[in-house]
């Protein structure tokens, strides 16, 4: 990814200083125009706007360790947590650097082509995002997220949380139907896509419903009908030789629910609900790792 923005860049006419923790591992960015560096310190030098890609937050820190970042602009996009970003953003600024943390929502294939519709969050400094704007945007879009340096990476995370969510249940769902006589792929593929992009809607109608307090406005398909449902997921499964491994633990949510004190709060019983009540067990003092088995 590094290599990517580097290259796109280099591409817009930037003067670009490259270091790499593998020797030659940056010499196709020097063959098409980069300035090398030999060491990690040595790159920060060069210019006033940095930028760090590399493995984890303890590269970072092991990378710039002897490095002067006294009136330096300091964008990491490498991938960490909340936390991690906002003590590199504390670490930075007692180093006299001002700090961005980014979260990058695209894969290198996508880097330099806006068509593409890739981007970075950034969070912390606004001054450093408004003086150097024009130069993130190069490589993909970009969509600042306010000064709290730990906001990129969470919704970072999040989006690819929910992409992760997503993907389990297009797993599932081939792996239902795959070596089924009868069943092409090639068919089902295109109601697969088609059902879930029906589907979005769901995503703004929990986020309403998480705002106002009510869980039961609008509600389709109830907690209740849907656990009632969970025998007939599960049974399928098994009848086709298929784990429910990736549904169970969701579906053990829907039964907390279903059965928990949370069941009476608002003056309604969880069973009218749908499924946004499910965040609260997620977020709920009492939450915990453990599920039970699903049969």
């Amino acid at each position: 990814m590094g290599t990517a923005f580097a290259r796109a860049w280099l591409a817009a006419g930037y003067s670009v200083t490259v270091w790499n923790r593998t020797p030659g591992r940056a010499d196709a960015l020097v063959a098409e125009g980069a300035t090398p560096a030999a060491s990690a310190a040595a790159a920060v030098a060069a210019n006033t706007l940095v930028v760090t890609c590399l493995l984890d937050d303890a590269s970072v820190g092991a990378a710039l360790e002897d490095a002067d970042l006294t009136g330096k602009d300091l964008v990491d996009i490498t991938t960490g947590t909340p936390a991690q970003a906002r003590a590199r953003g504390e670490w930075a600024a007692a180093r006299g650097a001002r700090f961005l943390s980014g979260g990058i929502m695209a894969v290198p294939p996508m880097v330099g082509i806006p068509e593409a519709g890739g981007y970075v969050f950034y969070s912390g400094s606004p001054e450093l995002f408004d003086a150097h704007r024009v130069a993130l945007a190069v490589p993909v879009g970009t969509r600042y997220v306010g000064a709290n340096a730990g906001h990129a990476a969470l919704q970072d995370v999040a989006l690819l949380s929910g992409m992760y969510g997503m993907l389990a249940g297009v797993t599932h769902a081939f792996a239902l139907v795959r070596g089924e006589a009868g069943i092409s792929l090639k068919e089902f593929t295109p109601l697969l896509t088609g059902w879930l992009m029906s589907m979005s809607p769901v995503v703004e109608q929990i986020a309403g419903q998480l705002e106002s307090g009510d869980y039961t406005s609008d509600v389709a398909s109830n907690l209740a009908m849907q656990v009632a449902g969970v025998k007939t997921f599960v049974g399928t499964a098994h009848e086709q030789g298929v784990s429910p491994e990736l549904l169970t633990p969701y579906f053990d949510l829907m039964k907390r629910r279903l059965a928990g004190p949370e069941a009476l709060e608002g003056g309604h019983e969880a069973g009218a609900e749908g499924l946004t009540g499910l965040v609260d067990l997620l977020t709920s003092a009492d939450s915990d790792d453990s599920t039970d088995s699903t049969g």
